[in-house]
Order: structure tokens, then sequence, then C-alpha cells
């Protein structure tokens, strides 16, 4: 494996998977059994990105009709119960990506998934959808007890990709919520315009916007050639990761 590959740290939802079918379909089983007016499937793309409770709690008050009265704990646990016994029954992995992630790993790239779902969902959609094969680290929102836009998560997710980093990381997602991760921990951000952004993709001014995912290998060489990246600074960076969650989280 070549040694002077940076490490590629990837959002999930909206990046590599088309995750928005199976949201759709579990988040309207909840509304309906409260009584509630389903939504439709853009609404529901526009509430993806901040985690389960996050997408739930906006489904519900979508209607300004609050919550019902179940709590959202109990909410959150009905949906993630359904969303466990069938993870991928409308989830599809966007157009080559299991054919750019083999290449990468190829390459010498190494790689890594940070995603605010819970980590044991993201690991059971990788695996049924055999893209488990090419990440060497998996970091959900519930891993560390940190999402993103905190950069901690993400630089959980590089630690646990060990030293060899090459010459440094690189961040690849679809939204706002993706680039403040890699703006919080320092790092060059790639974005992809086809994901679940509220905000254009255009207008976050990524490193490098790409429009497929066939294009990342090209954008990765380009940060490579045209950002300094320092492996050093990131292992430092890790290394203060306890005191960067807490300032952070101190902050919300």
């Amino acid at each position: 494996m070549r040694t002077d590959r940076p490490a590629v740290v990837f959002d999930l939802d909206g990046t590599l998977v088309d995750s928005a079918p199976d949201l759709h379909v579990l988040v309207n089983r909840l509304l309906i059994g409260a009584g509630r007016a389903a939504l439709d499937l853009p609404s529901i793309v526009e509430m993806i990105g901040d985690g389960t409770t996050a997408l739930i709690e906006r489904a519900f008050q979508s209607g300004n009709l609050g919550l019902p009265p179940q709590n959202l704990e109990t909410l959150v646990e009905r949906f993630i119960e359904d969303y466990e016994r069938e993870p991928v029954r409308l989830t599809r992995p966007y157009p080559q990506v299991p054919e750019t992630l083999g290449l990468l790993r190829s390459e010498g790239y190494r790689l890594g998934v940070c995603t605010n779902k819970l980590e044991r969902l993201a690991r059971a959609i990788l695996g049924d959808l055999k893209l488990d094969q090419f990440f060497d680290a998996i970091v959900g929102g519930d891993s560390i007890g940190t999402r993103k836009p905190n950069p901690a998560s993400l630089l959980e997710t590089v630690r646990r990709l060990g030293p060899a980093i090459g010459s440094g990381v690189v961040m690849v997602g679809d939204s706002e919520v993706d680039e403040g991760a890699a703006r919080n921990a320092g790092i060059p951000v790639v974005l992809v315009d086809y994901g679940y952004s509220r905000i254009p993709p255009a207008s976050l001014r990524p490193d490098v916007l790409i429009g497929e995912f066939a294009a990342l290998p090209r954008a990765l060489e380009r940060i490579s050639r045209d950002v300094t990246l320092n492996a050093e600074t990131d292992l430092a960076r890790m290394q203060l990761l306890p005191a960067a969650a807490s300032l952070l989280e101190s902050g919300r």
C-alpha cells in the first residue's frame, strides 16, 4: 500500500448511498400510526443529515402539530427497530460507488465512514450492500457521543484508521454538516452535488465539487496537488480530540 495517499473519510447518506426511500417509508409509518398525514419524499430529504432523532422530530413538527403523546424516545426506538429489520429494502449505492471505492483501495487510499446515523445501522447498511469491505473504520453518531459538524467524530474516524494515513486526510460528503465538520477539523472537503444538502453545495465553497462519484479520484489528485496536507498536524488534532469535543459541546 502506498504511504503518500491521504486517508479519505466519507459521509454515508446522500454521499455513498441513496437511503431516502427507506427513510421515507419508515418516517411515514410513524406518522400514519400517530394519525398524521404522510409526507412526500422531497420533504423527507430536506430533513436528513442530523441523525435519527432530529429526522423524526422534524417530521412530526412539519405540520405544526408537535409530537404525539408518545415521547420522542419511544418513537425513535420504534423507528430503529423497524429500520434494523430491513435496512436496505430500497437503499442503493449511488452510481459507480462500489467501482470507485475499489479503485481507491487499489491505489493505496485508506477509507473510512463518518456518519450521523447510528453506527450499528451504518454497519448493517454497508454490510448488506457489500460496501463494508472497502472501509477500515466506521464511526456513527452514537460512537463517541458527538455528531457532525462537531469534528470529534471525524477525527475519531481518522484515529481508527491508524497511524498510516499517508499525507493527510480528506472529507467527502454532500451537505453543510459534512463541510462544517471538515472545516472545524481543518481538513479539505470534497462535496457531491447529488445528495441531501439543504444548502446548494456550491455555495458552501468546498475544495472540490463533483457531480458524480466516479470523479472522486481526480478530485483527490487535485487536492493532493493544490492543498498542503500535513499528517503531523492531523495527528496532533487527534490528540486534542477530548478537549475539542468538550469545547464544541459546551457551545451548542
